[in-house]
């Protein structure tokens, strides 16, 4: 989950670089999917920069990837310095856990604006409820695929 609109330092930069220059139309910036996308993007880098400094190599495998987005920490300082502050919830993944804080909150339209704002905190759900159907779902795709428990 990700917070809304473009009042961001990094779409400034995607207005100069892209959008003014003619790169990108930017007709989409700003939407709940485009930031959706951004967002991701964004985590998929942070992930291989992590891979790679964990393993000293610039060209790293899938394994080494694997590796670090279990190792990925996105602090509320780390996302200022990408440009994106306060966009999303920090978190640290781990082997154990890949869903990070599993926490969401929720956005309201406002028709009139053409806007989405987030009109709650970022809040956990019910984690009992929920981590017992990963772990249900985990152990019966495991068993199907003849995988074994790679962590703990």
């Amino acid at each position: 989950m990700h917070n809304t609109g473009m009042d961001y330092p990094l779409y400034d930069d995607l207005k100069k670089y892209l959008y003014d220059t003619g790169k990108a139309s930017g007709e989409h910036a700003g939407t709940v999917l485009y930031s959706r996308g951004m967002y991701a993007g964004m985590l998929a880098a942070e992930g291989i920069k992590t891979a790679q400094k964990m393993t000293g190599k610039s060209n790293i495998t899938a394994g080494d990837l694997r590796d670090g987005f279990e190792a990925l920490e996105m602090t509320e300082e780390k996302m200022a310095s990408i440009g994106m502050p306060n966009f999303g919830p920090s978190f640290k993944v781990s082997c154990e856990s890949h869903g990070g804080p599993m926490v969401t909150a929720i956005q309201q339209w406002d028709a009139k604006n053409k806007t989405w704002s987030l009109i709650t905190p970022f809040s956990p759900g019910d984690m009992d409820v929920i981590n017992r159907l990963i772990e249900e779902d985990s152990a019966a795709y495991a068993a199907e695929n003849n995988l074994s428990e790679r962590c703990g």
